[in-house]
Parts: C-alpha cells; sequence; structure tokens
C-alpha cells in the first residue's frame, strides 16, 4: 500500500504593500501631516502594537485608517522603540545598591533600522495606486524620503502583519 504523505507550506501571506518614511518627526505628527497633505484619516488604535522581545514589554505607536469606499486599510506604525531597562548592583557596603539605566531602542523591522516609519497599504484590489502616494508623501517638508519597499525583501514580515 502506497503511502500518503501531507506537505504542509507556509502560506501565510497576507497582500500588502509597503512605504518606508523617513522623518523625524514624531509619530502623532506625521499622522497629522498625512492626513493634511494626503487625505487620509488616520487615528490612533486604542492598543499600540506590543509584544515582548527579549524580556523587555515593547509598544510601537499604531495610526490606522478604513477606507470603505476603497475597501483599503492604512497602517502607520513606527519603526522604533526606546525603553529603558533598570539594572541594580551590590557593592557590598552599607550603601551597597547602586541603580542604573540602559536605552534599549528595538526595531520593528531590524532589516531597515534607518526607517521612521512603516505605512502599510491593505488593498481588496490587486495593487493599491502607490506612485501617486509616494509623491504625496515625499512633497510634506518633515518627511525627508519615502519608498516603496517590496515584500520579498522584508525578513521579518510577520511583524507587519497585524489586525
Amino acid at each position: 500500500m502506497g503511502k500518503l504523505k501531507l506537505v504542509l507550506e507556509d502560506d501565510f501571506k497576507e497582500d500588502f504593500q509597503i512605504v518606508a518614511i523617513h522623518c523625524g518627526a514624531a509619530p502623532f505628527k506625521l499622522a497629522y501631516y498625512l492626513n493634511k497633505y494626503v487625505n487620509l484619516r488616520l487615528k490612533r488604535r486604542r492598543t499600540d502594537l506590543a509584544f515582548s522581545k527579549d524580556g523587555l514589554e515593547v509598544q510601537f505607536p499604531l495610526f490606522e485608517f478604513k477606507d470603505t469606499v476603497n475597501y483599503t486599510v492604512y497602517d502607520l506604525v513606527s519603526n522604533t522603540c526606546k525603553t529603558a531597562k533598570a539594572h541594580t548592583t551590590a557593592s557590598g557596603g552599607l550603601f551597597g545598591t547602586q541603580a542604573t539605566e540602559e536605552n534599549i531602542t528595538t526595531y520593528l523591522v531590524p532589516e531597515y533600522k534607518n526607517v521612521d516609519y512603516f505605512l502599510k497599504i491593505t488593498s481588496e484590489y490587486d495593487q493599491a495606486p502607490i506612485n501617486k502616494l509616494l509623491s504625496e508623501v515625499n512633497k510634506i517638508k518633515p518627511v525627508i524620503s519615502s519608498y516603496h519597499i517590496e515584500n520579498e525583501q522584508i525578513k521579518s514580515k510577520n511583524n507587519l502583519i497585524f489586525s
């Protein structure tokens, strides 16, 4: 009798497009500029994108806009999270405890450490018109540059899957 072999493929795919944005502004300011100049209506979600990494709880600010007319969802997420980790050491004396604090920067997508924000575009259509969006984003004064990143180039794309 023949053997039945089941092959499980990693077919966990979500079709989305990613725009990398280099901008020194705070997340809420960038969301404001995108709302004003690109005609989005980004709002901060009640819960940020949070997970544990190396024993630290990291949270990335997350803004969302659901365009029901065009069946498109826009998510703006910061790529960096800065957390402080406290260390206490005992020196053995009367006043022997010394507290130090270490600032740790965690990246949502570590292979793109120089990117400040990601704009994730999920559309019911095959492709959202991204060239017009890029030209409008690049016209915003605080934005240094923005460009499209292919999904295949992102190694840690599972960090960008949130709903």
